[in-house]
Parts: C-alpha cells; structure tokens; sequence
C-alpha cells in the first residue's frame, strides 16, 4: 500500500467473488447488477476535511488517472465491456458539500473514522478468493440521541422563528443516534441496503468504517449529457389515509415546491441555457412504511461539464438543506449538535460516461465502536415542533428494527 500525496491511499488488488467461502461481491449503492460479483478492487482514495484542498477536484483527477475520465459529461456513454475498469463507488459527506458550497461545519462528528471523500475504483475479474470466517453473533445495544425531542422541538422553533425574520425559507433538521455493538456490522447494513424502496441500497467499507444505505432518492444522475435529480419532500404513514392526507396538505406541498425550486436552479448553474424542465411534480411513493412525495428535474448538461463542477453545483442536496441553500446551512451549523457523518451526503457509482448519486437519507454507518443513524426533515413557517419530532422518528424506525434484527 501507497500513500496518494496528502490525501488518501491507493491500495492493492482487494478479491471479490461469489462462490462458497469467498468475500461478499461488490455492493456499492448503483453498481451494475450484472458485474457484481466479479469485480477486484483496483485503487482508493480517502480524504478528510483536515486535509485541506477541493474534493470536487481531488475526486475527478483520481478518477482520470484510473481510467475513468469524466472531465466531460456531456459525451456519450461507451458500451460497457466485461473487461478492464468497470467503474468507481464516491461518497462525499454532508461536510465536504457544507465545505463545497462555502459553509463549512464546525460541529463535532459522531464518527470521525469516516472519510469526508471515499473514491473506490473496481476492474472486472477475480483473481482470487478470500476465505470468511464463522459468522460472529450480532448484539446491538441501546440508541443514545444527540439531543432530546424538547432539543428537537426548541431547534425547530428556532427555526420558525428564523423564517419569520427573513432569513431562511426552509431548513432541514437533521438528528443523531448512536448504539454500542458487537460482532460483524456488515450483515446488519447489507439487510439495510435491501429494505424496500431502496433506489440506492447497498454497502461501501473501508479501514475501520463502514456505510450502509438504504436511499430512495437521487441526488444526481447523468447519462449520455442528460442530468436528473429526484427530490424527496413530504412524508406520512404508508396507509390509505396517510395518503390523502399527504395529497391534501398545503404545508406539504408548499415545503416540497420550495426544494423543486431550489434544485432547478442547482442544475441551471450547470446546465444548457433553458433546458431545465420539471418531468414530475409531487409524485406519492411507498418507502417501506412510509409515503414519500418526490418530484423529477431533469436539464442538458452544458458544454464540457465535469464531475468536480457537478458536485460543487449540487452538494449538498437542497432537500436536506433549505432555501436558500447557504443560510440554511449556516443555521444547520448554529443548531445542530453534531455533524451529519454519513447521512446527507452522496453515495453511488460513477463510470465513463455516467454519474448515479443517490442521496444519503436512510443511511447508518459505523467507526468500528458504535452505529450510527440520522433522521430529520425539512422546516417551514407552519411547521409543528412535536411533528416535527415524530416525522423524524417514523423515518429511523424502519432502519433501526432492520439494524437490530439478529
């Protein structure tokens, strides 16, 4: 193993496979269902907040010198072949997008073992096997709460208030738990990565870390010079009458126009002039036991768009932020108790030709000592304080019971 300048490591050949007694395949959130299980870990980079530079930059040069150029977006994806790279895992944190869009954190991070950029480069082939060993038992202890609902409920008050001035529109509260374990996590996340719903399910595991997602919305997506965003806004219980009751809400639906809004402008930054369109507006779908508007957004890439312009334009995502996006990142950081980790951020699969980003809401990670989980929701001027409140535990108890199952 390497060390890549100040950044991050570039390690050896790691062995996936399939077969009885080998490592689990490959299972980054977006990566190509069909190679899987027969993709070999090629090059890796980490990199922290500390270390100081662009991660926008950082990220499209390390993939460039690995094969996989995405300096130019709006060029048409190559046929995908069955040999030599196939693509790459990116994650970037809630705090490296805080620092993208020039609102840097300064909360202290529940698990600092967690890189802010992980770029994970895979080519096609086995070249060996990893033999696993006995499955170790799976204890999860109790959740600890960074802060306590009267916390929650204050911080949204705060919040109203904030909104009544003019300083914000809409911000996204976000909260924390955490809970000692012992044995192996990776079950307990890859069950995660599979709950229902799951546009962005999946694993991704470095030196003493590991983040499983359970996502259903796209953060950014790109084909073929065509970019796609799919905000998630508004939320009820997965019943008949939770339902209408979402269709019917003016609050709802005025939170959630206010964050379509907000993301056509993110793509405009980087988009042809006048090609931005809203495909779908307030569209209701089941994420496990939960109804979930989402909108569709989708632009023309401009001319030479890169990945590292991409990602300075659209992290970290509008829904999990506010309006305008650089306010309510300002007050995220005035009230939140701890940094966002994992959650908030990007996680998904990139290749020649081709960006697929999921958000990273219904996400938990662990530093190797404890899990980690986060919940939250977007804040307006009718919002309820205990609302509030309850919506954010309605969305961790699904990832919570999948998490403790044994």
């Amino acid at each position: 193993m390497r060390k890549v300048g100040p950044y991050g490591v570039e390690t050896l050949p790691q062995v996936r496979g399939t077969t009885s007694g080998s490592a689990a395949p490959v299972d980054a959130p977006a990566a190509p269902p069909a190679c899987r299980g027969a993709l070999t870990e090629r090059a890796r980079l980490h990199w922290h907040v500390r270390d100081g530079g662009d991660p926008a930059a950082l990220a499209e040069r390390f993939l460039a010198a690995h094969g996989i150029p995405l300096h130019d977006l709006t060029r048409p994806a190559p046929a995908h072949r069955d040999t030599g790279v196939c693509g790459a895992a990116l994650y970037l944190s809630a705090a490296a997008g805080a620092l993208l869009a020039g609102a840097p954190t300064t909360a202290p991070e529940p698990a600092p073992t967690l890189p802010d950029l992980a770029v994970v480069v895979y080519h096609h082939g086995v070249t060996g096997r990893s033999v696993a060993g006995a499955p170790t038992p799976w204890w999860l202890g109790p959740w600890t709460e960074s802060w306590t609902p009267a916390q929650h409920a204050d911080a949204v008050t705060r919040v109203r208030a904030a909104i009544g001035r003019g300083d914000v529109y809409q911000t996204n509260l976000v909260g924390h738990a955490a809970a000692p374990y012992a044995g192996d996590p990776l079950p307990a996340l890859r069950r995660l990565g599979r709950l229902p719903g799951a546009r962005y399910g999946g694993v991704l595991t470095g030196d003493g870390w590991a983040i499983g997602c359970a996502s259903p919305e796209t953060l950014v997506e790109v084909t073929d010079g065509q970019l796609v965003t799919r905000p998630i806004k508004g939320t009820r219980p997965a019943t008949a009458a939770g339902r209408a009751d979402l269709l019917a809400s003016a609050k709802e639906r005025a939170e959630h126009i206010m964050i379509v809004d907000l993301e056509r402008n993110d793509l405009a930054r980087v988009a042809a002039t006048g090609t931005v369109t809203v495909d779908e507006l307030f569209t209701v779908r089941r994420w496990c036991d939960l109804w979930q508007a989402e909108s569709t957004v989708r632009a023309t890439a401009a001319d030479g768009l890169g990945l590292a312009d991409l990602l300075r334009a659209t992290c970290p995502g509008g829904s999990v932020t506010g309006a305008p996006k650089r306010a309510a990142l300002t007050q995220i950081g005035d009230l939140e108790p701890v940094g966002r980790g994992a959650s908030m951020g990007a996680l998904g699969w990139v290749a020649p030709g081709r960006v697929d980003l999921g958000l990273t809401i219904r996400t938990a990670a662990t530093d190797g000592h404890r899990l980690h989980t986060w919940a939250g929701g977007g804040i307006t001027i009718d919002s309820d304080p205990y609302a509030e409140v309850a919506e954010a535990a309605a969305k961790t108890a699904p990832i919570r019971a999948t998490l403790a199952e044994h």
